[in-house]
């Protein structure tokens, strides 16, 4: 995928260029992980001549819960957050889909209890949707274990917690595959690296529920929401077995930066007819139509750049 960093950044709530960007080396953050972030889409809309930040309050909900539980003192308000995102991409000029992200982090030399002092930044790349986005992926299950929510807890989004993901990527990676597929330690199917999990199975559409050691997606949330208003069709929440994998009709990832991700095939076992599904295809088409706004429903999803 090409991707590029935008010329600016905001560092501490002040616009930056994009190489001045810098924390100190010793940072807690740095040194113990210290970080909770959050990942935006912004997408551009030719028909308006306009660019919609999707579901800024829910994701800034999230941030402020991460940097709660993970004692980050800063002194920043929402609505700094909102107006430095917004800020951003006015100084930057762009008028084509991003994906932006806000880091919390604790700064400066610190010891591992350090919570202060707080630093932020948010910046904004040049990140397409993906070419495997339409034709889908291939996961391989991971030996790897997901964290779990009394040891490292998935559903606050901190940057240490992708080190598991990383380990079950590289793998999957070396194997042969695009992506990984983590089990719990009770052995039940959880999410991927960095995305939520569905499966679609006898017309019915299932997902791990929150309290199976997964992340409390934003995107997993509106598709739930969604695939009721589109399709007229419930998501189920339970635990998933490893070998439904192999028996769904249809499996699709979802999270901000993989947006809609369909899977073709698992453990080299096709999913369905190993091509994309017709309600995952569905489900894609609706909310890109929706974040963009080409789908004018929920016009409270999205925020506005240029007004």
């Amino acid at each position: 995928m090409d991707t590029s960093n935008a010329p600016y950044m905001i560092l501490n709530g002040k616009v930056v260029p994009f190489a001045e960007a810098r924390i100190h080396c010793l940072a807690p953050a740095v040194t113990y992980g210290a970080n909770v972030f959050e990942g935006l889409r912004a997408y551009w809309n030719a028909d308006d001549g306009q660019l919609y930040v999707f579901r800024v309050e829910e994701h800034l909900d999230r941030l402020f819960y991460s940097a709660k539980v993970m004692r980050i003192e800063h002194p920043w308000t929402r609505e700094d957050f909102r107006n430095g995102l917004l800020e951003l991409l006015r100084v930057n000029e762009v008028k084509e889909s991003v994906h932006m992200r806000i880091h919390l982090y604790v700064d400066e030399d610190g010891f591992m209890t350090a919570t202060s002092p707080g630093g932020m930044f948010i910046s904004c790349v040049f990140r397409p949707t993906s070419k495997i986005a339409m034709q889908g992926c291939r996961a391989q299950v991971s030996s790897w274990t997901r964290i779990s929510d009394n040891a490292s807890p998935p559903r606050v989004k901190s940057a240490a917690n992708y080190f598991n993901g990383r380990l079950a990527s590289l793998q999957a990676k070396s194997d042969g595959y695009d992506t990984a597929i983590l089990l719990s330690e009770t052995g039940r199917v959880t999410e991927g690296p960095g995305a939520c999990l569905f499966i679609v199975r006898d017309g019915r559409i299932v997902t791990p529920d929150v309290s199976n050691d997964i992340l409390e997606s934003i995107t997993r949330a509106t598709l739930i929401e969604g695939a009721k208003e589109w399709l007229g069709l419930d998501v189920e929440q339970r635990p998933i077995a490893r070998t439904e994998l192999y028996a769904a009709d249809e499996v699709f990832f979802c999270g901000t930066g993989q947006e809609v991700l369909p899977v073709v095939e698992v453990d080299r076992f096709p999913v369905g007819t190993g091509t994309v599904g017709p309600i995952t295809a569905e489900l894609q088409r609706r909310y890109f139509g929706v974040a963009r706004g080409t789908d004018t429903a929920h016009p409270d999803w999205r925020t506005p750049v240029y007004v």
